[in-house]
């Protein structure tokens, strides 16, 4: 009677390991795809926020698009390093430029900074569970002229 016993409760301990072993592989994938969102959230926060200084600076210095680009791709550089392509600047240009008229009557009156960075996933695993090795992320921030562009 007591072999019988044994047996079944090695059995058990065996059902038990194999139930683990199944539960700890979906519980670490679920933790690589927790880390790998964090790391592209926070890749996201440092462009957005690299593109918010780099339109802020904008604003100011509205004809001065490589210290907009500059300062911008030094703000994220402590995060992500940023191509000098991954950065765009546009205005908002309806019409041609003009003299000022005034402190709005000169176009464009606002500047646009758009940062584009491909976030390369670094789990090996996640990659495969989304389909793709990258993830895009774009920030854009438009910002109001203090300082018109004017022609001369």
């Amino acid at each position: 009677m007591k072999k019988s016993m044994n047996k079944s409760r090695k059995g058990e301990r065996g059902q038990s390991l194999v139930e683990l072993a199944i539960s700890l592989i979906v519980i670490l994938m679920l933790l690589l795809g927790a880390v790998e969102f964090s790391l592209a959230l926070f890749q996201y926060v440092t462009i957005r926020d690299a593109a918010q200084e780099g339109a802020l600076y904008g604003s100011i210095a509205p004809e001065d698009e490589a210290g907009m680009i500059a300062r911008a791709r030094d703000a994220a550089s402590d995060v992500v390093n940023l191509a000098v392509g991954d950065v765009v600047v546009s205005y908002n240009t309806s019409s041609p430029v003009r003299k000022c008229e005034g402190i709005t009557g000169g176009l464009p009156h606002a500047v646009t900074v758009t940062i584009t960075y491909n976030h390369v996933i670094a789990f090996p695993l996640v990659g495969p569970m989304i389909g793709d090795n990258d993830i895009t992320l774009t920030a854009r921030v438009t910002d109001t002229i203090l300082t018109p562009y004017c022609s001369p």
